[in-house]
């Protein structure tokens, strides 16, 4: 028989399914596809938001939809697609981090800690191995996001181009990302890769953290307001959705910092930190804010919707009954 987490003897369902119910063969190609999945669809959301928080107060875009709006008439459906394939790469982390954090549930529920304590850390344990493996990946990436994109009303300069990069459209998106890569580790070194992996790392794992935080805590809330035959899988999506809003509204400014250090190459997180208060003031608060919502609402929803059917689908047969949609 089933073993039910102690936040789940109220009802008759498994609330939460854990990592040992699991049959992995179906979790992990599932969870990869999905995650890809998400990614794909959400990723001029993530261009557009690193382009709002690198601008310098509203000299090329005025918000969300201007953003979008100017890149697809001048650079089309590719421009909001600028380094995605090498940003792909982190569906490998997402397995990391899923594996990490599930794993790190099932290790700790051996021991005496509560829900929460349990949650906070093995979200901030699965960030840590996240952010190890694809900071790199993302700095690449970043540069790709501005690689050509100019500024008319300065004479056509390129806005960003700190490596000094030559645009040559005869040369493969491939041969560009190559020497991308080859241009950091001549400059910096392998420690180039890992450009403002501090500041990722103080962004992201708090970020992680509270996210399940409050999806743990949101879905506890909906499960006493809500009637208890409502749909247990579209709580846990409007848990997570609520989840990713009160995080993004916390963490804003760090994930600003970081796109900053990773993009303009600045060493120092207070430089860049007081750089952007000189800069922007108190709107820095705000930059890049509505993108990184809708961005975070639309991502945290989708993430759940696949993450929270992919478990239901591979959990294994004795514990079928247990699950309710």
């Amino acid at each position: 028989m089933a073993t039910i987490d102690a936040n789940t003897q109220e009802t008759e369902y498994l609330r939460t399914i854990e990592w040992e119910m699991m049959d992995k063969w179906k979790f992990f190609p599932l969870s990869m596809l999905s995650s890809f999945s998400v990614r794909c669809s959400l990723y001029p959301l993530t261009l557009i938001k690193t382009r709002l928080q690198i601008q310098k107060h509203d000299s090329m875009y005025s918000g969300l939809l201007d953003a979008g709006n100017k890149i697809y008439r001048a650079e089309g459906l590719s421009g909001l697609y600028r380094g995605f394939w090498i940003s792909s790469i982190q569906i490998f982390s997402g397995v990391c981090y899923i594996a990490t954090y599930e794993t790190s549930r099932h290790v700790l529920k051996q021991y005496d800690v509560s829900s929460s304590v349990k949650t906070l850390i093995s979200g901030s344990a699965a960030s840590l191995v996240g952010q190890t493996i694809i900071v790199p990946f993302d700095v690449i990436s970043q540069h790709l996001m501005f690689l050509g994109l100019a500024d008319y009303r300065n004479g056509g300069k390129m806005v960003i181009n700190p490596l000094g990069v030559t645009v040559d459209p005869s040369r493969s998106k491939f041969r560009t990302t190559i020497d991308i890569a080859q241009l950091i580790y001549k400059n910096d070194g392998i420690r180039g890769f890992y450009r403002g992996y501090v500041a990722s790392v103080c962004t992201y794992v708090p970020n992680s953290a509270l996210w399940w935080t409050f999806y743990h805590f949101y879905q506890d809330q909906l499960h006493r307001i809500l009637p208890s035959s409502a749909s247990h899988l579209l709580i846990q999506c409007f848990a997570g959705t609520l989840g990713g809003f009160s995080t993004t509204l916390l963490t804003n400014p760090m994930d600003t910092i970081r796109a900053r250090l990773q993009v303009e190459r600045t060493n120092s997180f207070f430089k860049t930190l007081r750089g952007l208060w000189i800069e922007e003031g108190l709107w820095m608060f705000s930059k890049g804010l509505s993108a990184r919502l809708v961005q975070s609402v639309c991502f945290s929803f989708s993430i759940i919707l696949g993450y929270e059917t992919i478990k239901r689908i591979s959990v294994k047969e004795e514990f079928k009954n247990k699950v309710k949609w």
